[in-house]
């Protein structure tokens, strides 16, 4: 525990890291003012790096680009591989794990040994890996990297501990799975083959033991080749020669006849009787055409022949449609008897699997549903009933139903709002599922007792925003709503929609939402915003639209008509709020000029009519942007709501729109360059004319579901990135001269005598200051970057070259913001209403608005509010615009407020109440607001707060009213912050920072001490950077792929229970006994049970494999989580934390040996003692 004790004057700091006499810690014009009151602040932080580990704890969602699937029918476990070398592993609800292969290769199989526990996975880079799954995270205990062959395909029989791994060449080898080393027995193709043969049969594509003798060994190879290997004999029983090549084999269960699916969509039954010629052949989906041909058809990519006690056998197979119907969605054919059932699917099939009732293949299969991997959605469909319906999914399976353009994190929720959410989204869920359990139930999961309310928000490409409960490390819908449905539908034969945008208008750029009030806000691409209040009841209502003009150049003139009519922007220095054009009722399309230039319209349109909402949100109001002059308005950068205010306020890089939304008026609307008034503490210069307008054919507003669901398509923009031109020495001494610039500002120049850039040649700054505070020095090449994180407009280099800036640097919108046009200067950033200080001498705080930039200025615009309920619904909101201006390097993050003891203060609400409940006579409905004022637990203190402001370089905090800079952080040199939110852990609050070069780190607050700071990601992409959030106790989460998200936490004491909050894979289980054959059948059906692989395969009889073939790699067996590249504070102990990890992981691999060892020696005592028992009453001349 540390204390901090400061005597503070409120113009100099005593904190190491801060410039002493800077104007960033001076007062509001930068001049000095009468020092105030010296006060002591005893602040007890308690946060130590001790608290703090970073890792994984879930992923949610679908397993982006599958190729494999696995079940054990015994444990009821399922098990999907992808191509990124991600491997998932599902049982009942709460039981999901993720895995992942540290090569990154894609998985070709996967195989469970049934009912042991563990997992084997073929990888694309031909090498074999043991899972152990007795453990909550899975670890690989064995790898065997194949050096000279390609693997094709494995098969694991029941209950047997050699694996038949076949190969692109046509071999065919052994592996033990105990010991993960090949067996010297191979089953060479040109073995298989006849002499006589003279091409390659080709890949093996099929390999499995005949149901009716475990040492017959069936291989199937693509060209059409089948082979029966005697083991024993190590011969060919039988060899078929067919035309068609061979995708997939099934056999019978009485191991008399099998079946084979073929490229020219045709299924072929052989009998063992007589291998010359199938027993029949079948096309399901080719019909006879007039002139008496087939038609042809698609292959049939895998079979499965199944049969069942009561009734004829199913045959379920993927593929074999005819080429003919163009536009024929991918299917699954279930053939029953003589009925034939075609399901069509959504997405292509990428494997299936039929579950049945027994794992020995050499019994009556019973099957009782498909499981169907597709390439974006996991259905199960139920097979015990006529019309096959579809089990309903428990798990998270369509985060990506749309694409994920949006996401919010709320942890230690209000316990009440999960219930009611989930309760109005249960109305609306699908019916028409089968009746029957989820059959995946295996695993165990209890509700662990470190558990809170916790919730996500994603919004979508297609304007729909979905509530997930998160609880648990689980994850579950709550509810769905669609921001569309505010909007009429686009025709599609109106030029104004083909032209406006291409393909997703409604995209959710980002969410503002109280838990406690349950006011929700929604920010669209189409620069318009949507605010919902929630009710219980379903209403009528006439949903009310504001139109906000935020796009005007300081030189534009506006004649007097026309600003009575659509006031701008206010004069420069002028400060007074702005009466403006609104709309009660949505207006017209809008209007245009003589020249057909569009002005003064939205661009969408909202409804006009009363509409009847369900419960649930339901919009109040409706704010849209407008077209000016031709141009479409930017959208919108940043956005905060207060509900016990009544305001909401929103920016984008023009300007900055306050919204009173209980009286439904404007109140402000402002550029951020008049926000300043006599505060600017920037010279800047007359600005020159705009440059001609680009053409609205080049109109931006791409569609945003290519770009989420690949970052090679990334949406393109007609607005150009701009470059950033940066002289670390240059900025040093700007500061010493005491001109308050940032160091850098995403997207547009940061000079600021800059002038507008016309079209790819930027203007020579004018004036005496200009050749000083011009960013590029001589000969020295400029620094090239995307848009700043406030903006969301990520674009990483991956290299330190000029090449690599170039190539990396291009445009590209995200979900957030647009681009920020060459003509403007200036964006705003972030928001933040709550009670503070607007002037240095305010003695009381007041309801004020922080202002952030991205040129790193820090705004404070004081409001006067009525506070009687009748007075507020009818007295202005009054604003006074020249507040206090502090100063940061980089484009301004996050605010948040502490007061002196370091608590965190939160931003006053109004408490929830249902605006359509019935009406009670005996009740008046006022507003009952709560406020968290920053003098109300500080007696001991005196007034005033702390307020912490994070950039994209630095954070500082600020002692408020006096405006000191207590503490200064510079958080990086070399890259940036893309997000930063101050939180809550153990008990205390930090910092939390994520940066562009994949650093998570944490600071003490209010001292700024470095906590954490760990490599998470080796390199962030947009998607990344555009859903990371983090939230209280300690846990984030972002898109790891287009559709799965990624929770991870930095809590160490979240680490310490993430064992127990995770679910088991392994139960201990009875493995099924095998039915009874009968005498006649043992008799007569082979001597199956007498088959001894480990006589045929052991060392002793076939030798050692040659050492060249395959490479044996031990695992990392027992090493839970995720190893680290920690450095500062924690380095030595996370490396301390990795070593005993991995003293751990040898004992455990102690532990098994020693299993090993007894099981062996078990066995041997058993086979010593029998063969004692047979050889005691012979002679010795009978050996």
């Amino acid at each position: 525990m540390k204390k901090f004790r400061k005597v503070l004057d409120g113009l100099t700091t005593s904190s190491p890291g801060a410039t002493v006499g800077s104007p960033s810690c001076g007062s509001a014009a930068g001049t000095p003012t009468a020092a105030p009151t010296p006060k002591e602040i005893d602040v007890q932080e308690t946060l130590v790096s001790e608290n703090f580990q970073l890792c994984k704890t879930v992923r949610h969602g679908f397993p982006y680009q599958p190729t494999a699937l696995a079940f054990d029918p015994v444990q009821k476990i399922l098990a999907i591989g992808s191509r990124s070398g991600g491997v998932r592993i599902l049982g009942r609800p709460g039981v999901d794990c993720y895995c992942q292969h540290e090569s990154g290769a894609a998985v070709l199989q996967l195989q469970f040994l049934i009912n042991e526990g563990a997992l084997v996975s073929a990888c694309a880079d031909d090498t074999l890996h043991l899972w152990n799954l007795r453990q909550r995270r899975p670890a690989i205990l064995h790898s065997l990297k194949f050096n000279r062959e390609r693997i094709t395909f494995c098969h694991l029989p029941f209950q047997s501990k050699w694996l038949y791994v076949g190969t692109e060449r046509g071999n065919t080898h052994i592996v033990n799975i105990e010991s993960f080393v090949l067996s010297g027995y191979v089953i060479m193709w040109n073995k298989a083959i006849e002499l006589s043969t003279k091409t390659h049969p080709g890949p093996v594509v099929h390999l499995s033991d005949s149901p009716k003798d475990e040492g017959k060994l069936l291989i199937g190879f693509e060209s059409g080749t089948i082979v029966q290997w005697d083991l024993r004999g190590k011969k060919a029983d039988f060899r078929i020669y067919y035309d068609e090549a061979i995708h997939s084999v099934s056999w019978h269960h009485e191991g008399k006849q099998f079946m084979c699916s073929h490229s020219d969509g045709s299924l072929t039954l052989w009998n063992l009787r007589n291998t010359t010629k199938p027993f029949q052949v079948t096309f399901p989906h080719g019909k006879i055409q007039k002139d008496a041909r087939k038609e042809s058809c698609k292959p049939i990519l895998k079979v499965e022949y199944k049969t069942c006690r009561n009734s004829e056998p199913f045959v379920i197979f993927s593929g074999g449609l005819s080429y003919d119907k163009a536009g024929r969605r991918p299917a699954l054919t279930i053939m029953h008897g003589k009925a034939i059932t075609v399901l069509e699917m959504d997405y292509p099939i990428v494997e299936f699997m039929v579950l049945c009732e027994t794992p020995y293949n050499n019994e009556v299969q019973e099957p009782y549903a498909v499981v169907v991997l597709l390439e974006k959605d996991l259905i199960v469909v139920d097979l015990t009933q006529s019309n096959y319906p579809v089990f309903e999914n428990p798990y998270p399976m369509d985060i990506h139903e749309s694409p994920v353009t949006c996401t919010a994190y709320f942890a230690d929720c209000p316990p009440d709002i999960i219930p009611i959410l989930y309760s109005i989204g249960a109305k609306h869920k699908k019916t028409g599922y089968s009746q029957k359990e989820w059959p995946i139930s295996g695993g165990t999961w209890t509700l662990g007792s470190h558990t809170y309310p916790e919730i996500i928000i994603t919004g979508h490409a297609d304007g729909s925003i979905k509530f997930w409960d998160a609880s648990a490390i689980t994850l579950q819908m709550l509810y769905k709503m669609k921001t569309s449905k505010v909007f009429e539908k686009p025709k599609p034969g109106e030029g104004r929609a083909a032209e406006l945008v291409e393909e997703d208008p409604f995209a959710i750029q980002m969410v503002s939402w109280c838990p406690q009030s349950r006011m929700f806000c929604v920010v669209g691409i189409s620069a318009h915003i949507i605010l919902y209040r929630f009710s219980k009841y379903d209403a009528n209502t006439q949903i009310v639209s504001l139109e906000v003009r935020l796009q005007c150049d300081s030189d534009d003139v506006i004649s007097p008509s026309e600003n009575e009519n659509n006031p701008s922007f206010s004069e420069p220095g002028s400060h007074s709020p702005q009466p403006h054009h609104q709309h009660q009722h949505p207006a017209s399309p809008g209007s245009r000029t003589p020249e057909g230039i569009k002005d003064s319209i939205p661009c969408l349109k909202v409804k006009d009519r009363a509409v009847r909402v369900p419960p649930g949100y339901q919009s109040e109001l409706v704010i849209q942007l407008l077209w000016v002059d031709g141009e479409p308005p930017q959208q919108i950068t940043s956005l905060d709501i207060n509900s016990a205010y009544g305001l909401l306020a929103f920016g984008n890089c023009y300007g900055l729109a306050v919204v009173d939304y209980l009286q439904k008026t404007v109140i402000l609307c402002m550029s951020t360059l008049d926000l300043y008034g006599s505060t600017d503490p920037y010279q800047r210069l007359t600005r020159s004319p705009r440059r001609n307008r680009q053409s609205t054919s080049e109109f931006c507003m791409r569609g945003l579901s290519n770009f989420y669901s690949d970052s090679k398509k990334r949406i393109r923009t007609s607005y150009q990135s701009l470059t950033e031109l940066t002289d670390n020495q240059q900025s040093i001494d700007m500061e010493r001269n005491k001109s308050p610039t940032s160091d850098h500002v995403n997207g547009h120049c940061t000079s600021p005598t800059s002038q507008p850039c016309s079209a790819g040649k930027p203007r020579i700054p004018m004036g005496p200051e200009g050749p000083r505070l011009t960013r590029r020095g001589p000969g020295r090449p400029p620094f090239r970057k995307a848009q700043s994180a406030a903006c969301m407009e990520i674009s990483l280099p991956v290299s330190h070259t000029e090449e690599s800036r170039e190539n990396s640097f291009t445009r590209s919108r995200s979900s957030s913001v647009s681009s920020i046009d060459r003509d403007t200067k200036e964006a705003v950033t972030t928001l933040q209403f709550g009670e503070s200080y607007g002037r240095k001498n305010d003695v009381l705080p007041t309801p004020c608005l922080w202002v952030g930039t991205s040129l790193g200025v820090v705004l404070l615009i004081p409001m006067s509010i009525p506070t009687d309920q009748e007075e507020r619904m009818e007295e202005p909101v009054t604003m006074g615009v020249s507040g206090a201006v502090l100063m940061l390097k980089g484009s301004v993050l996050r605010f948040s407020f502490l007061d002196c003891m370091g608590a965190l203060i939160q931003p006053p609400y109004e408490v929830w109440r249902d605006h359509n409940a019935p009406e009670d006579p005996d009740r008046l409905r006022r507003r009952k607001l709560v406020h968290f004022s920053p003098s109300s637990s500080q007696d001991a203190c005196g007034d005033g707060h702390l307020a912490v402001v994070c950039s994209e370089r630095q954070a500082k905090v600020f002692l408020m009213p006096s405006q000191s800079c207590l503490f200064v952080h510079n958080i990086t040199e070399s890259s940036f912050v893309l997000r930063a939110d101050v939180v809550s852990v153990c008990n205390s609050v930090c910092l939390a920072c994520f940066c562009a070069n994949g650093h998570v780190m944490t600071l003490s607050l209010p001292s700024l001490r470095p906590l954490m700071d760990v490599n998470y990601l080796p390199l962030t992409d947009m998607r990344i950077a555009r859903t990371f959030y983090f939230t209280n106790g300690g846990q984030a989460l972002y898109l790891s792929s287009p559709t799965e998200v990624q929770r991870i936490t930095y809590s160490q004491e979240m680490c310490d229970n993430l064992q127990e909050m995770l679910g088991e894979l392994f139960t201990p289980i009875e493995t099924p006994e095998a039915q009874n054959r009968g005498f006649l059948k043992g008799f007569f059906g082979g001597n199956a049970h007498t088959f001894d692989r480990e006589e045929l395969f052991g060392e002793a009889a076939a030798g050692k494999a040659s050492r060249s073939l395959a490479q044996h790699i031990p695992g990392q067996g027992g090493v839970e989580g995720m190893k680290v590249a920690a450095s500062g504070v924690v380095g030595e102990l996370a490396r301390a934390r990795i070593a005993l990890d991995e003293r751990g992981q040898r004992l455990g691999e102690l532990e098994e040996r020693t299993a090993l060892m007894m099981t062996s020696a078990e066995a041997f005592s058993k086979h010593a003692h029998e063969l004692m028992l047979k050889c005691k009453d012979k002679k010795w001349y009978q050996f």
